[in-house]
């Protein structure tokens, strides 16, 4: 039982890791609808942007 939920907490770790990894490139390519309002972005991740 030990065993099965390690390999299923593994499996989600490493789903929601690449989720976040995904997220962060899209966040750094798309910039905010209010104006006033552009959150700061995690250090590194600017790697990520695409360039033109």
């Amino acid at each position: 039982m030990k065993k099965m939920f390690s390999s299923m907490a593994y499996r989600i770790g490493t789903a929601a890791a690449a989720m976040a990894l995904m997220v962060t490139a899209l966040n750094v390519n798309t910039t905010c609808i209010w104006l006033s309002h552009q959150p700061k972005l995690p250090q590194g991740a600017d790697k990520l942007k695409k360039h033109q």
